[in-house]
């Protein structure tokens, strides 16, 4: 124990089913993530940021201490925006509005955020963040990086790291970022938006 925990997952460990095996579940989020905050809880005395949160030491910090931050809080950001699959799953109310505003549909807003998950070289994440003025944006982040870092808001995420889809997809991203889209609870994202 330390001052970070292991988040607990907000639905049963074989609810993603089958778009996110049980065992990468297991895996991921009890294997890597619990490394991660592991990590950073045994990294944190002496080391400043004792008392802050992970945005904070996101925000601030570099190295060891800001690679197990950084997956921390986009790992918390992704399981956190996950439910059950559903067919024809897609955002309604002011979060479908400004998709629509500020990439011409939803369906132009997938594609684009796809192609931006499928061409990451490496190890990381694709974003849908609002910016300052709530201009909504997709960004690419390498690593551990987070849009919080570039002064955004941070609403979506798929992690393109090989762990989270090595055991049910292999080498097969595009396969794998293509059928997120049936588990994302958009109910989620819009409340992301409107904090």
């Amino acid at each position: 124990m330390g001052k970070f925990e292991l988040m607990a997952l907000p639905y049963a460990i074989d609810a993603l089913e089958p778009v996110i095996s049980r065992q990468t579940l297991e895996f991921h989020h009890g294997k890597h993530l619990a490394g991660y905050v592991n990590n950073l809880n045994g990294l944190l005395p002496g080391s400043g940021f004792e008392e802050d949160s992970l945005k904070e030491i996101v925000m601030k910090a570099s190295g060891g201490i800001l690679n197990n931050a950084g997956q921390i809080l986009n790992h918390n950001l992704y399981f956190g925006q996950f439910t059950a699959p559903k067919a024809d799953n897609a955002p309604t109310g002011k979060l479908a509005e400004a998709i629509v505003r500020d990439f011409g549909s939803f369906e132009a807003f997938k594609e684009g955020f796809q192609k931006a998950g499928t061409t990451l070289f490496g190890s990381g994440w694709v974003w849908l963040s609002a910016d300052k003025d709530g201009k909504l944006v997709i960004t690419q982040e390498a690593n551990a990086a987070n849009p919080v870092q570039k002064g955004l808001k941070p609403l979506l995420t798929f992690d393109v790291w090989e762990h989270a889809y090595y055991l049910d997809y292999q080498n097969r991203r595009p396969d794998h970022l293509t059928a997120l889209w049936q588990i994302i609870d958009w109910e989620v994202i819009e409340s992301r938006l409107s904090k």
